[in-house]
């Protein structure tokens, strides 16, 4: 388990994963940008690191600023809660090569997901899970003992 982690994100999400952080036991670590200075996630978290401006880019998304949070705090782990950075597979890897754990898929699972061909073919392909096509009259036949709707079938 973690001894800290480092939430990449802020507002709600950013509270929850404290909480749930402050309930196993695990310290944590908010980021801020300048607007959000004086946010409820800064004031919840056991530590908190300034990374910039307001502008996003600047500040959430700027995977220096982060690697460079969690060396300065000794954040072992990076939660990104969702949105931002949460499906960027270079954070995934930069994280990674920095010897810093992503809380999330790999890099390798993002860029499937990323990809609507390839999260489609992955399942099939790497766990060998059983998937079927529907038949397309499938689609035209209502369900046994189920009325069509009438914009639809008629």
């Amino acid at each position: 388990m973690f001894r800290k982690i480092l939430i990449a994100n802020r507002g709600e999400i950013a509270v929850r994963i404290i909480k749930t952080g402050r309930r196993m036991g695990i310290a944590t670590v908010a980021v801020y940008s300048d607007a959000d200075r004086h946010a409820l996630h800064v004031r919840l978290a056991d530590e908190a690191v300034a990374i910039g401006p307001a502008p996003a880019a600047q500040s959430y998304l700027a995977l220096d600023k982060i690697i460079e949070a969690c060396r300065q705090t000794g954040a072992d782990a990076v939660h990104p809660g969702y949105g931002f950075l949460s499906e960027r597979e270079a954070f995934a890897e930069a994280l990674a090569n920095a010897g810093i754990a992503f809380i999330g898929p790999n890099a390798k699972a993002i860029a499937a997901m990323g990809d609507k061909i390839e999260s489609k073919n992955s399942p099939r392909r790497l766990a060998s899970l059983p998937c079927r096509a529907l038949p397309a009259k499938s689609l035209t036949k209502p369900m046994p003992g189920r009325s069509p709707p009438k914009s639809v079938f008629r």
